[in-house]
């Protein structure tokens, strides 16, 4: 926020839903999500196809009309306001540039229906160019641009009208891998360079991890959790969240207190875990990454707190890491081990796994 700008407040480019839903016919496509964005704040929101995400960004845009809820921008509540008067800008999975435009053209339409003199446009978009990476691209042809152009000049017209809010709709996810893993890096750039409030939709959760100040794990129309990062992965609250951010291994049994540890019983494993809420009597779920889960010769101790003996059913070379599957009786274990220069484990070794009391999160269903 600039501070000599007398017209910006501390709630510039806030954005608020209250108990926000939105049906089509007899489909609940976003059902009750409260959710609080703040001021230059790169929020994701993450999940699978389906579950509500872009219909809550389209509401959010003015794209959407709620059926039921509030959306408020800056402090203002916005929710009957059309979306060319809220002060937001969105860029989309396709681009939607104009192919019978020049890249300045492209980048100036918004401004003229918006009635920016000409002068001040040209200014915009010369500085829009700059900040993408583009610059002296203004009269090149559209059509001429590769993929991962387009997707900057597309961000350069979202951002050339200076929103409140950018809203981004999976807009690196028609670009391959290596592009795609560039551009996160760029956009995350751009957005602390501006500071601007940016609200991204994925279902990918590399983007998330790596772009995210935090993440809205969005499942059937509802939040299941939000965090950084961090949060997410290390502390998932429930079985959607551990097993749709990165790999887990997720055991389900009854659980029970003891004297140093609680205890998850599967009815084949006993897994012990620090100190829960008292859960006891109740079924529960633990997840364990597969990175927090030691593999060693047999015999060897491990020093942690549960441990088995298995059998290697599978290896695979990952280059900086050894990917396991460990079979212990009729459970199935996934191990990532970092490479130390041996040949690791191969089918049909016999092996001891284990992981602390601490690696494991008990998380609801």
């Amino acid at each position: 926020m600039d501070e000599d700008d007398p017209d910006q407040t501390e709630d510039t480019g806030s954005v608020r839903l209250d108990n926000l839903r939105k049906k089509f016919g007899e489909l609940v496509a976003v059902n009750g999500v409260d959710l609080e964005i703040r001021p230059g704040e790169f929020l994701t929101l993450l999940g699978p196809s389906g579950c509500g995400k872009s219909t809550t960004l389209r509401m959010i845009s003015g794209l959407e009309t709620p059926t039921d809820g509030d959306v408020f921008i800056s402090g203002d509540r916005v929710t009957s306001q059309a979306a060319n008067k809220r002060n937001t800008s969105m860029v989309f999975q396709e681009w939607a540039l104009f192919p019978h435009m020049t890249v300045g053209e492209n980048i100036a339409f918004g401004l003229e229906m918006d009635g920016v003199p000409k002068e001040e446009r040209q200014k915009r978009i010369e500085q829009a160019l700059e900040i993408v990476e583009l610059p002296g691209y203004e009269d090149r042809q559209a059509t001429e641009l590769s993929g991962g152009q387009k997707q900057r000049v597309a961000m350069a017209r979202a951002l050339v009208r200076e929103p409140d809010v950018l809203l981004l709709d999976e807009p690196l996810a028609s670009l391959d891998r290596k592009l795609r893993q560039h551009m996160q890096v760029e956009l995350k750039q751009i957005q602390e360079e501006l500071g601007t409030t940016f609200i991204y939709v994925t279902h990918d959760q590399e983007e998330a991890l790596t772009m995210s100040d935090r993440i809205a794990v969005i499942n059937d129309g509802e939040i299941e959790q939000i965090g950084t990062a961090n949060e997410l992965y290390e502390h998932p609250d429930t079985k959607f969240v551990a097993t749709f951010l990165g790999e887990t291994n997720l055991f389900e049994g009854t659980h029970r207190s003891t004297g140093n540890y609680d205890v998850v019983d599967t009815g084949e494993l006993q897994i012990s875990v620090t100190d829960q809420p008292d859960q006891s009597g109740r079924e529960s779920a633990v997840a364990i990454r597969p990175e927090r889960i030691s593999v060693a010769e047999p015999d060897t101790d491990l020093g942690v707190e549960n441990t088995w003996t298995g059998t290697v059913t599978e290896t695979i070379y990952k280059g900086s890491f050894n990917k396991y599957h460990v079979e212990i009786g009729s459970v199935e274990l996934h191990i990532e081990q970092q490479v130390d220069g041996s040949d690791g484990f191969r089918e049909g070794d016999q092996v001891v796994v284990g992981f602390s009391a601490d690696a494991g999160e008990l998380v609801s269903k």
